[in-house]
């Protein structure tokens, strides 16, 4: 009973701790789903570039007083438009242009903040997040963000599938590549810049490769990687709500150190599983 207390009062008690769960959950699932497409493809590097690229945007909104959503949705379209730019117009690999608009944005944003007076609480608010803050407005907008997701994603899983294992075969089945490349990149700038608001630009990257690499240490089947990737995520915030209620400590930061705590335990069950079947077949016990 005392234990049931201790995990279910925080949010029986705090509505601002329910409606940071609610948002958690739907982040969650919504990273679980693109999060898979992250990691199979190895998008990390631009889920990683685009996480950091919203930044000047999200400043220059604080400071014109427009939504700091508004903001980091044109630091993406910027920051893809630019990759896409450098790479169709030089010989430049997709790496480095990249890698190029990832400093430039993420030192465009640092002098922008560095310019304004009485930004420091706003900064950590964008690097950082504001779980607890969350209003019901901003879990109505992040139920949208991730139904549109889903409905995208389940009307092109079959091209996102042949982009992930087969390229080649996609092009050959009738799906332009690029077109479905950036449909991806679309969905993965849409889940950061929703997700900003709940867990920051420097965590959401986190929210999208821990459950989701988790997930595929378990998995064969895409459909159970997402699975998993989504019930990481849920434990991830959910048992982080509860040590940031408890321990006295940032939510956001808290919530991703617990999926990448998820995930290394996953990976050392995993391996211990693993040697175990090998000295198995190699020692099969004696009938």
């Amino acid at each position: 009973m005392i234990l049931a207390d201790w995990l279910i009062t925080p949010f029986s008690t705090n509505q601002f701790m329910l409606y940071a769960l609610m948002a958690g959950v739907i982040v969650s699932f919504t990273c679980a789903i693109i999060g898979t497409f992250v990691v199979l493809r190895g998008m990390a590097f631009i889920g990683d570039a685009i996480a950091h690229g919203v930044l000047p945007g999200i400043a220059l909104a604080l400071i014109l007083g427009i939504p700091g959503i508004v903001g980091a949705a044109a630091g993406t379209v910027v920051m893809i438009s630019g990759v896409s730019l450098i790479t169709l117009k030089s010989r430049l690999s997709s790496d480095t242009a990249i890698g190029l608009l990832f400093v430039g944005m993420l030192a465009l944003g640092v002098i922008i903040v560095s310019r304004s007076t009485s930004f420091s609480g706003d900064l950590v608010r964008i690097l950082f997040g504001e779980i607890l803050g969350v209003n019901l407005q901003g879990i109505i907008i992040q139920s949208a963000a991730a139904i549109i997701v889903l409905v995208v994603t389940l009307a092109c899983s079959r091209p996102f599938l042949l982009l992930c294992f087969d390229p080649e075969q996609a092009q050959v089945s009738g799906f332009p590549e690029r077109l479905y490349h950036y449909i991806m990149l679309a969905l993965i700038a849409l889940t950061i810049v929703v997700s900003f608001q709940t867990v920051g630009t420097l965590l959401v990257f986190g929210m999208l490769l821990a459950p989701a690499g988790a997930g595929a240490l378990l998995a064969r089947r895409i459909g159970g990687m997402m699975a998993w990737a989504t019930i990481f995520g849920i434990l991830s915030v959910y048992f982080g709500l509860l040590s940031s209620y408890y321990l006295n400590i940032a939510a956001g930061a808290a919530i991703v150190l617990t999926a990448v705590l998820i995930f290394f335990i996953v990976l050392i069950i995993q391996n211990m599983r693993s040697k175990q079947v090998r000295r198995l077949k190699l020692h099969p016990p004696h009938e």
